[in-house]
């Protein structure tokens, strides 16, 4: 099994579960911020963007071409360039709420990613996800792609180890 190196804290709240990381990144605030909130750097890391609005209440409207997944949800939270919150809708109708907070921190900048309100049993595999697009970020940062396969294997190399911090 792959030992993870920086991982996510999963926990159980209620029925549901909550994930979190805590990343150190070697570039200014207002990189990471147009990493998250730029749709070509979005997509260098994440996901192609159909639709951002960047304002409370705005849509965010993501595309994973590679698996063909979709999703459309809306800004809850937003205020430039420390926090950005948005919700995710599941199949199931309720949704979980993916939050980024950046804070200062020398030359670079601190970020913390919090997704609520998973169901348990998706906790690992969210987890696993996370992780993988996280390690993208900072090349985001600078302008450069991680191809979707470079995404799924670094995933696919972390999800036991999600699975055993997040055991059903």
């Amino acid at each position: 099994m792959t030992t993870l190196q920086d991982p996510g804290h999963i926990r159980r709240v209620g029925d549901t579960a909550e994930i979190t990381f805590h990343r150190q990144i070697a570039r200014p605030i207002e990189k990471v911020w147009a990493a998250l909130t730029v749709p070509e750097r979005i997509a260098d890391w994440f996901a192609e963007v159909e639709a951002l609005e960047l304002r409370l209440g705005g849509a965010i409207h993501l595309h994973f071409p590679a698996v063909n997944y979709r999703i459309q949800g809306a800004i809850v939270a937003f205020e430039p360039p420390r926090l950005i919150a948005w919700t995710w809708p599941k199949a199931d109708g309720s949704q979980s709420t993916v939050r980024f907070e950046l804070a200062p921190d020398g030359e670079g900048c601190r970020l913390t990613l919090t997704e609520t309100d998973l169901v348990w049993s998706e906790g690992a595999g969210n987890g696993a996800g996370w992780h993988a697009h996280l390690q993208a970020l900072e090349d985001a940062c600078d302008g450069l792609r991680t191809p979707w396969a470079r995404l799924a294997e670094r995933e696919q190399a972390v999800s036991e180890a999600y699975k055993a911090l997040a055991p059903a």
